[in-house]
């Protein structure tokens, strides 16, 4: 028997299913939070474009290390954060993102 996982990547914002090459995850912060989506090349566009008079005003604190960027949700260790959080208690689907409280609860168990 042979299996084969499929992974379909979807716009966070409208839905909709993209390629993998025409997709990106953009990570931004807002009062003190940090986010994460998947978006489609124009929509991440959008994006920028919509936050550009604000980072061109404000001042660059630098890049926040992977580590605490959320380093974990490469789409390599979703199987593995999966595996974790059922084992845990945690409701997961099979597909699609995982929840923030969900990664961040996986990254803390797994701290060194």
């Amino acid at each position: 028997m042979v299996q084969k996982a499929i992974t379909t990547i979807v716009d966070d914002l409208d839905g909709t299913e993209l390629a993998e090459d025409a997709a990106e995850t953009v990570a931004f912060a807002l009062d003190g939070k940090s986010y994460e989506i998947d978006l489609s090349y124009a929509n991440a566009r959008a994006l920028r474009s919509a936050l550009l008079p604000f980072t061109d005003a404000g001042r660059k604190l630098g890049r926040v290390p992977a580590a605490k960027a959320g380093a974990s949700t490469r789409r390599g260790d979703l199987a593995e954060i999966r595996a974790w959080a059922r084992s845990n208690g945690h409701k997961v689907s099979d597909r699609g993102r995982i929840h923030g409280h969900i990664v961040a609860a996986y990254d803390a168990a797994h701290a060194s």
